[in-house]
């Protein structure tokens, strides 16, 4: 499950765009942040996806991708025209093809390649949609398959663009939209598939154009209410509503950091809620969490990302990053599916886990200094955001090394309160499978 948000200069604080999202996966799917570079590529040349090969085009731009570390896709990324993209799985009527072929995630790093404009980069996917559909597991260590949604932003533009296997519907953003684990493109949009509306009724779910409805024709409900997308939607769209006019990237900061308005909110409860920010807990529905956010700050002459490329975001630093200054993590080792100290998001995962023992104890012993340190971080970021290359790859690379000293403080402040032990034991229970297939058992 994941949430993808994006507000466009007629509605922030200073005319940019920003565009945010958290990509929920297995708790042990470890998320990875990279940038590929521009290429040119000879005539005839094909490209491994993470299934199959599809003919490679002549150029490639450069791409920021944060992304499952085994899928050569992914969930959300950005490319050197300021393009950015998020996907959601989406649940239809439409059986979800699992032979291996291209998956909602590999059509995002596609489209970020090929395109120059978000229009652009919806036509990329919607003309590979038609060739080559979308099939495949999409799941780490459980098999999952779905369809996609996805939220394409530049510095000028934002579309949302919804799907059904080959079938699809695209709306164009006029100031505040939000996306999650269902379709909500109704009988109004601005482009479609031919045969949208014909194929809806031949399968009985309508009569014609007049009564055609996109999300309601194609979804499938139980996965769709399930997924509680429509909850969360609410919830990031009211997010932004509230600031409509001054929303800032401190908005969207807190907007995927929404957990709810309950006091006494704890991840330890329920077997069935899923927030905003996402945690996994016992049984199927909480099975994966928010594994690593971004948020983009675009404008004709600068884009800046923040991203966590860590797990929950409530618990974790949103760090600036320019596809041209590079990531300062990107010589560590790729991350896996089990624990290893020389990777960021393995390193914060000492301390996120140590939190989930007692959450909101452990959460109060370092928020205030997270959130002094990400304001800094982001003035910081904005300031020199034109400045030379040098002088932004040392803001970014100062910004990873002081948040990752403030981890290494917290996690052994918050291991003092902490305890041992995961409340509840249905939460219990799955808390301490997932650090067992980690090997996280005693290296915490």
């Amino acid at each position: 499950m994941c949430d993808t948000i994006v507000a466009l200069g007629n509605v922030t604080a200073d005319g940019a765009t920003l565009f945010g999202k958290n990509s929920d996966r297995e708790p042990n799917e470890a998320h990875h942040v990279v940038i590929i570079p521009a290429a040119d590529h000879a005539p005839g040349r094909r490209v491994q996806c993470t299934y199959i090969e599809i003919p490679q085009v002549a150029h490639t731009y450069r791409v920021l991708l944060a992304k499952p570390f085994w899928i050569w896709g992914a969930e959300m990324g950005a490319n050197e025209h300021g393009v950015v993209i998020g996907n959601e799985a989406v649940f239809t009527k439409i059986p979800y093809g699992k032979t291996p072929g291209l998956i909602g995630m590999d059509l995002l790093r596609l489209a970020l390649e090929r395109a120059n404009t978000a229009r652009a980069a919806l036509d990329v996917i919607t003309q590979l949609l038609a060739q080559y559909g979308q099939s495949g597991n999409c799941g780490f260590r459980h098999p999952t398959y779905y369809h996609n949604s996805f939220l394409i932003a530049d510095p000028h533009d934002a579309w949302v663009l919804e799907t059904a296997d080959k079938h699809w519907a695209a709306e164009r953003v006029k100031d505040i939209r939000t996306i999650s684990n269902g379709l909500t493109i109704g009988n109004q949009f601005d482009l479609a598939s031919p045969d949208l509306v014909a194929y809806a009724v031949e399968r009985g779910w309508c009569k014609g154009r007049d009564d055609f409805h996109f999300a309601r024709c194609y979804s499938d409900f139980l996965f769709t209410r399930f997924s509680r997308s429509r909850a969360r939607q609410c919830r990031t769209t009211d997010a932004l509503a509230a600031q409509r006019g001054k929303i800032t990237i401190e908005t969207m900061l807190r907007a995927l950091r929404d957990h709810s308005d309950n006091a006494r909110w704890s991840p330890a409860r329920g077997i069935a809620s899923f927030d905003v920010c996402a945690h996994a807990g016992w049984g199927p529905i909480r099975g994966t969490q928010t594994t690593g956010s971004l948020v983009s700050h675009l404008t004709p002459t600068a884009q800046t990302h923040f991203i966590t490329a860590t797990a929950a975001p409530c618990t974790s630093i949103f760090k600036p990053v320019w596809l041209d200054a590079g990531v300062p993590n990107m010589n560590e080792p790729t991350p896996t599916g089990e624990y290893d100290p020389a990777t960021l998001f393995w390193r914060h995962e000492s301390l996120h886990r140590a939190t989930l023992r007692d959450y909101a104890t452990c959460l109060a012993l370092y928020r205030d200094e997270r959130d002094a340190l990400e304001q800094r971080f982001i003035a910081d970021a904005l300031a020199c955001r034109e400045q030379p290359l040098e002088e932004r790859i040392a803001c970014s690379v100062r910004a990873f090394a002081q948040a990752d000293e403030a981890e290494k403080r917290w996690t052994e402040r918050v291991a003092v309160r902490a305890g041992t032990e995961y409340p509840g034991w249905l939460y219990a229970s799955a808390w301490r499978r997932f650090d067992r297939e980690a090997k996280m058992t005693g290296n915490r």
